[in-house]
This record gives structure tokens, C-alpha cells and sequence, in this order.
């Protein structure tokens, strides 16, 4: 039997095209952190949105074109309440990437599965139960780990601007909006329309912010900007596909192979080496997803 004529409910990791579109969305999401830490590192987070908004709206379109696909699509209320929602979610996430390790950054920013779990539960149908809700809090811990807030931890020289954490924990939260609209229209939109709605939001929501601080690029801070825009494009087509071929549990748990790149990113190229607490908060949360995806496994089994 192939891997695409199998069912969807098997119960198995195994890599049918959906898992194998979100690990290459992951890869490709990665590197897309590493580009925005870099070039954030005098850019402003709003203006790197912008550059990353307008190279994929013209990356979009030409796709479109190409496949001779419309791009307005069909529910078009859903489609601009995910690009809005996706736009929120890239806005707070570039923010913590320069503000905060990439590993932790990218981490906090892949709570978006228990978010899409609990959202798809309220608004899809899909079943929610004790386990997910243990998993929440338990994904929530993770976060107070690597915060390590003063009120729990004593004064400590490598805690988190909790500003900085409270951003992250929003971006995670808007993408787990985004990925549940996506999982909404999986049927019936294509992921090209999908993934164009996002920079066609993010343009002009983040336009007045990057005006505000607006620092023209060097020649090597054009070619991370390029960069930034062509591989979150490789990643949002690469995604978009694994959350309509999957169930969003599925789909978004291999999202998690960004952080392990994210992190190795950080070691070998920023210098960024994570404490015990980090550590520990990550285990909590990752150990929390995997946890959430087994759970639905054994569910999936036994109805």
C-alpha cells in the first residue's frame, strides 16, 4: 500500500506527504530565524516584516499566475481573518528573535499546537479532553522555566525581559489561530491563496511601525532581507500543505524539528549556549507536544 493511500486516522508517524511538506516548512523556517536574527541585529523587527511581506506578495502572485490560480479565493472573510491573524503572529515573532535567543525565540514560538488544539477543539469540532488541557499548562511551565520570572526565581542576570516572553507567547497564540483557519479551509481553498493572504495583511499592518524606525539596509542586510523573504515563502507553501493533508495535531508537532534546528543554528552560528532552566522548559514543552500527539494517537486507536 503507498503512503497516500493510507488513512488518515492510522495511529502512525509514518511520513506520508503532509508530515514530510511540514518538516521541510520547519527546515525552511529555521533558516528563515537565523536570517531575521541577523539582520535584526540593526534592522528593526517591523521593518524586516515589511521587506519579508513585500518579497512574498510578489513571490505569491507570480505562483498564482504561474498555476493559473485566482488569488482572491473563495471565503474570503476566513482568508483575510488568517492573514490578519498570521501577520499578528509574524510581527511578535520576528520581535522575540531579536530580542530574545533564537532557540527560545523559536521555541516559545511552537506552543502553536496545543493553541491550534484547543481552537480547532472550540471552532472545528475537533475533540479536546483532559489531556489537552494537561498539556496546555504543562507548555505554559515550560514558558515560566525560561522566563524565569524574579517573583519565583530570585533576581537572576540570565532571566527574560518578560515583556519580550509575553510577545513571544502571543505570537505562538496568533499562529495557533492561523493554523486552525487553515485547517478550517484545507477543502476549500488552495495553499497558494492561503499563503498570499499573509503578506497581503502583513504589508500594510506593519508599513506605520517600520516608517517609524526605518534604517535603510547595507548591501549584506539586502541579501539577509532576500533571504528572509524567499525561504519563509519555501516555508509557508511547505507548511500550508502539511496542515491541509494532516490533522492539525499531526502537522504542527513536526513544526518542532525548527526549534532543534533553530537551536543548532544558535550554537554553531550566534554563539548561544541555553542554560539549565531553558533546557529544562524546553523538555517541558516539547515533551508536552509529544505528549499531546500520542495521546491522540492511542485515541485514534481505540474509537
Amino acid at each position: 500500500m503507498s503512503l497516500t493511500s493510507q488513512p488518515e486516522a492510522t495511529g502512525t508517524f509514518a511520513l506520508t506527504p503532509g508530515i514530510r511538506a511540514a518538516a521541510v516548512g520547519a527546515f525552511w523556517f529555521s533558516v528563515m530565524g537565523l536570517l531575521v536574527k541577523l539582520a535584526g541585529r540593526r534592522l528593526g523587527s517591523m521593518e524586516i516584516v515589511l521587506f519579508r511581506g513585500v518579497i512574498t506578495l510578489g513571490l505569491s502572485w507570480w505562483y498564482l499566475k504561474r498555476a493559473g490560480i485566482t488569488p482572491w479565493g473563495t471565503e474570503r472573510k476566513l482568508l483575510l481573518l488568517r492573514g490578519t491573524c498570521g501577520s499578528i503572529a509574524l510581527m511578535c515573532f520576528f520581535a522575540s528573535i531579536v530580542h530574545l535567543p533564537l532557540g527560545e525565540a523559536t521555541l516559545i514560538q511552537n506552543m502553536n499546537p496545543v493553541f491550534a488544539t484547543v481552537l480547532a477543539a472550540a471552532f472545528l469540532g475537533e475533540r479536546l479532553g483532559v489531556a489537552e488541557i494537561i498539556c496546555l499548562i504543562a507548555s505554559l511551565l515550560g514558558v515560566v522555566f525560561i522566563a524565569q520570572p524574579t517573583f519565583l526565581f530570585g533576581a537572576n542576570a540570565e532571566a527574560a525581559n518578560p515583556v519580550h516572553i509575553a510577545v513571544a507567547v502571543a505570537g505562538g497564540f496568533f499562529s495557533g489561530c492561523a493554523y486552525t483557519l487553515v485547517r478550517r479551509m484545507r477543502v476549500s481553498e488552495h495553499p497558494l491563496v492561503i499563503v498570499f493572504y499573509l503578506p497581503l495583511m502583513s504589508v500594510p499592518l506593519c508599513l506605520p511601525f517600520a516608517l517609524a524606525d526605518w534604517r535603510w539596509p547595507d548591501p549584506m542586510e539586502w541579501l539577509l532581507l532576500i533571504g528572509v523573504g524567499v525561504t519563509t515563502q519555501l516555508a509557508q507553501v511547505s507548511m500550508t500543505k502539511g496542515l491541509q493533508m494532516e490533522r492539525t495535531v499531526r502537522a504542527t508537532t513536526v513544526g518542532y524539528l525548527q526549534v532543534a534546528f533553530a537551536v543548532v543554528w544558535g550554537l554553531l552560528v550566534l554563539g548561544e549556549i541555553p542554560d539549565i532552566w531553558t533546557l529544562l522548559g524546553a523538555v517541558t514543552i516539547i515533551g508536552s507536544i509529544l505528549a499531546l500527539s500520542w495521546w491522540h494517537r492511542i485515541g485514534t486507536e481505540t474509537a
